[in-house]
């Protein structure tokens, strides 16, 4: 999983304009926008307009742009042209982009003045719709940006998530999983993003509650590489609590009379005093006393002569 710095993607060009009602969005998931039928050659007219008449949409939710990415578009059309035309929607007295500003951006880094447009004569319904369908099921949308703009829909306009999967051809499930990506911690959101780990691994972290331990287990993943599956098994290691080993207890007062008992074999053994110090009976040292030289001698030739028999 190779870390990738940067901005939201290479995804939504433009997004759902504020302006439009909530209740006419509303109706118009249910009932299919009607549109004028126009001819084929207004329809589809490509013309130039100044790049300085061209304006993204305010409302526009993604601000960071990979500079990388557009650096590279923008050597692109220096050599080849611009290929593919930006949309636009006529304002007042501006063009306002309805989809490219990606290519409007690298259009500008590459220094050119003029830009191929097709102009729409979209109503607001109609530019929410192509906002949402054409944007949301691009392939380059990471999973933030994604669950960022159903998360728009829901909250800003009040569809309802199978009606969001409806439009955007995906299943109820989908838009589920897709939201619960941003309760991740924000540090694990920018993860996901840069593509340090994978929106699998990160619903598999969703389960630890805790934004810093959260965070944590990600950085894990991302530096040991870990699977989904080793992720998965990470995270109900890290939530199952250990059981506590109970040691046996000890019973005290039995020791104390079979280490009384050991000494008095022994005194039989050595004809001394014997004293065996334990430390909490698991290991200590046995003292034997001696009264004199020849007594240490006895019990040293004692003690050999039972080696040698061993």
């Amino acid at each position: 999983m190779a870390a990738r710095r940067g901005g939201l993607g290479r995804g939504i060009d433009a997004l759902i304009p504020s302006s439009t009602d909530k209740k006419t969005v509303k109706k118009a998931v249910k009932e299919p926008v009607k549109v004028e039928k126009k001819k084929p050659e207004e329809e589809h007219k490509e013309i130039l307009i100044k790049l300085n008449e061209i304006e993204p949409n305010r409302n526009q939710p993604r601000k960071n742009f990979d500079q990388d990415s557009l650096q590279e578009l923008a050597e692109s059309i220096k050599h080849h042209g611009m290929i593919q035309p930006i949309i636009v929607k006529k304002q007042a007295d501006y063009y306002e982009i309805v989809a490219g500003e990606r290519r409007w951006r690298a259009a500008r880094i590459a220094g050119l003045k003029e830009v191929p447009v097709i102009i729409k004569d979209y109503s607001d319904v109609e530019t929410v719709e192509i906002a949402v369908i054409e944007n949301l099921q691009r392939e380059d949308l990471n999973p933030i940006e994604e669950a960022m703009a159903f998360e728009t829909l829901i909250k800003e306009y009040g569809l309802k998530q199978d009606e969001v999967a409806e439009r955007v051809s995906k299943s109820r499930a989908a838009i589920t999983n897709s939201l619960r990506l941003l309760k991740l911690d924000k540090r694990v959101r920018q993860m996901v993003i840069d593509e340090m780990i994978s929106s699998g691994h990160a619903r598999a972290l969703l389960a630890i509650e805790n934004g810093e331990q959260q965070y944590n287990a990600a950085i894990h993943v991302f530096d040991n590489k870990l699977s989904v599956r080793e992720t998965e098994k990470l995270v109900k290691d890290l939530l199952t609590p250990k059981k506590k080993v109970e040691k046996p207890k000890v019973d005290y007062s039995q020791m104390e009379l079979i280490y009384h008992q050991l000494e008095e074999r022994m005194k039989s053994v050595v004809g001394t005093k014997v004293a065996i110090k334990s430390n909490n009976y698991k290991k200590g040292k046995i003292e034997i006393e001696y009264y004199s030289n020849d007594e240490l001698e006895r019990i040293i030739d004692l003690i050999e002569s039972v080696r040698q028999v061993g």
